[in-house]
Formats: C-alpha cells, structure tokens, sequence
C-alpha cells in the first residue's frame, strides 16, 4: 500500500510559525505526537517559492506564508496484539467510535498474564479494515478502562482524529462539556444522607501495589454519589445500599477506593471489602447466594454520555443491570 499523500498552504494564522505547531492546526486529523514522528522520521517536506521540496526533521523549525508542506503519511502498520474472535455486544458503531457493553471477565488491554482474550484483541478482529489507524499502528483507541470484573459501556477510537478527542472530553470529565459516567454500585451500609461528593485523593498503596489508596499528595479525585435504593438484612434492618455514582475525575479504582474510605465498600469486592464480608451472614438465603454467585465487585456502568467527535453530536447511552447484578437487586428488595 502506498503512503497517503498530504499537502498543507500555510496560511500565516495558525498563531505560531513552528512547523509542528502549524501542522497541528492544518492536518487535525493527525494527533501532535504522530505528526511529530512524522518530522523525525522525513516524512515532511516544505517548498518555499520555486525551490525544490526540501525534507525538514525539526519540528522547530520556522515556516512562513505561503510556504507548502508535504506529508507523506505510511499506512498504518499491524497492530502487535492479534485480532481474535471473540462476541462483542455492540451498542453503537460508526466510521470514528465504537461503544460496546463490557461483560464480566473481559480484560481490556494485554499485558502480563492476559497477554490474549483481552478487549483490544476482540476489537482488532472486530474492526479490521475500519481501524485507520492509532499513532500509525491499526490499534483501537482506548481512552478509559474497566476493571477485568466491572461491567458496563466503554467507548474506543477508531481513528487518530477520534482518539483526540475522546481524549480530551474523558481528561474534563463533564467540567466543560457534555462527558457524563455513570455507575450503579451496591455498596454495604446505609449512608446518612441522600447524597454526597467524595473528594479525597487517590495513589498507590504504600504496601501492597497492587492497589491504590487515598494518600494525602495523591492524584486529585472527585466521586459523586445518590441513594436509589436501601436494602434490608434478613431481619428488615438496612443493611446496603444501591448508589448511583458519577465521576469528576478518572483515577484507577476510583469508585471502589473512594467508597471503602466512607466505610461503605462494594459488595463483593474482595480488594477493597473483605472486612466486610461477615455482613453476608446477616442476609437472607437468597441474596447471600447471589452475592455468592456473584463472583466480583457490585459495579455496572450505566451510563455514558459525550459529544462525536467528528458531528458534535451530543449522544448518550443506557445499559440495564446485567443479569448477576439483577438478580442480587431483586432478592435483596425482598426481606426473607
């Protein structure tokens, strides 16, 4: 396949004359780190006036007005994970993004000791051809994750110019736009009132690695959160709660983490509520052994909301409770 061919007329507006700089605002398509390496790599050329096309690799360098720059763009290469067939429920697909509805078990990205299986994988195989390519690698975009065991919406780039802007709308998190995350947590214990915010920053925890904490000096964090629906133990007293959390920010864990600091951890969460596993005695039989199937923290992503980045289109997307989490809903409304 041959390279794609991209001439840009500087204009004199772009509001620096740095090559890199202007070729951000000309060729939007291309993200600033690919186009860099595009530079570095003598892919670009300038003609100035009736001189010959001369390769610059600066990104430094000074253009002027009326200036031509050629960008010779290689086609994407093959992605290194390999694509494999696995079931996706889609919920929405065009040219740019592809929002599907993460089951259970799904690791999103290979890395060491899920280096096949992942989401990343089913979506190579998935996407194919439509993949135009991440930073010149025909990857999928992956802008935000879900933990292996967390269910819910996710949306992946396509394309570079998709994957920017995804970028952007996840890192303001609804501050400026219309980005909204919504989750519903079962979460032990009843809260001592309807709503709240929780702000407290998340980092590593200073023993076990694997998990994060909130340590004073850590990465900001904003979590907020609304009652739905209380829930009895087997004598009638309220013994959890289904919440309703929205995100500000986007650390690692970051529901799980910031609701075991409240002392009210997911159920089922293993990592961060294992001192709270002798509340299940106090359920009744059939909602004890749906907490028990259950297998994995009570956490579904519900709702995901955001603007396209090609239309500006604000859309938004709904995913009912999966079937492990229904289950547990419906018997522990009902004392036994």
């Amino acid at each position: 396949m041959n390279d794609q061919r991209l001439d840009v007329t500087v204009q004199g507006d772009e509001g620096s004359t740095r090559l890199d700089r202007v070729l951000a605002v000309r060729s939007p398509a291309l993200s600033r780190s690919r186009l860099k390496a595009l530079i570095l790599a003598g892919q670009v050329a300038i003609t100035r006036s009736s001189q010959d096309p001369t390769p610059v690799r600066d990104p430094a360098y000074h253009v002027a007005a009326g200036d031509t720059i050629t960008i010779d763009v290689p086609p994407a290469i093959a992605p290194e994970p390999e694509g494999e067939d696995i079931a996706l429920d889609i919920v929405f697909e065009d040219e740019d993004i592809i929002v599907i509805n993460k089951p259970k078990g799904l690791v999103v990205h290979p890395a060491a000791g899920h280096e096949t299986g992942t989401l990343v994988n089913a979506l190579i195989a998935h996407c194919g051809a439509s993949l135009s390519g991440i930073g010149g690698v025909k990857r999928p975009g992956i802008v935000h994750r879900l933990d292996k065991d967390t269910t819910g919406l996710m949306v992946v780039a396509k394309n570079d110019a998709a994957h920017q802007s995804l970028t952007a709308q996840f890192a303001d998190h609804g501050r400026t736009n219309e980005m909204r995350r919504g989750y519903m947590a079962f979460a032990w214990g009843v809260p001592n009132r309807p709503r709240g915010t929780i702000e407290a920053p998340i980092d590593r925890h200073p023993h076990a690695r694997e998990k994060m904490a909130v340590r004073e000096g850590g990465r900001d964090a904003v979590t907020h959160w609304e009652v739905l629906q209380e829930f009895p133990d087997r004598h009638g007293k309220p013994i959890a709660t289904l919440l309703a959390c929205q995100l500000e920010t986007g650390r690692t864990h970051q529901i799980r983490v910031h609701l075991a600091h409240i002392q009210h951890p997911l159920m089922g969460d293993s990592v961060y509520g294992s001192h709270f596993k002798t509340k299940a005695s106090s359920l009744g039989v059939k909602s004890r052994a749906a907490l028990d199937a259950l297998d994995r923290q009570a956490l579904h992503a519900y709702l995901l909301a955001l603007e396209h980045p090609r239309t500006g289109e604000i859309l938004e997307w709904t995913s009912e409770l999966p079937h492990d989490l229904a289950v547990l809903r419906a018997h522990m409304a009902v004392p036994e």
